[in-house]
């Protein structure tokens, strides 16, 4: 069964840094796809960056060049680094296997001007 722990949001000034974790549980994240997502108020669901079981990543334009996403296969866990953050960058971040409809309590980053 598919369970998915985000952590590590917060409220941070624009400019500054924030990690994310999701602590993944019933895939391999070593094999399946993962991803982060996040939805502002009002607004759908975006993708934000996936990270395949080899390692190839992707990026939304809004977030390349100051989010990285990375995994530790030992852990089973997926990381969202957030630098240079912007006020849009707020919303509720999820992760998520790829095609997976089970989703977590995802995490709050809020970006003050």
């Amino acid at each position: 069964q598919v369970q998915l722990v985000e952590s590590g949001g917060g409220l941070v000034q624009a400019g500054g840094s924030l990690r994310l974790s999701c602590a993944a549980s019933g895939r391999s994240v070593s094999i399946y796809s993962m991803a982060w997502y996040r939805q502002a108020p009002g607004e759908q669901r975006e993708l934000v960056a996936t990270i395949e079981g080899r390692g190839t990543t992707y990026y939304d334009d809004s977030v390349k060049g100051r989010f990285t996403i990375s995994k530790d296969n030992a852990k089973n866990t997926v990381y969202l680094q957030m630098n240079s953050l912007k006020p849009e960058d707020t919303a509720v971040y999820y992760c998520n296997y790829i095609g997976s409809s089970t989703w977590g309590q995802g995490t709050q980053v809020t970006v003050s001007s």
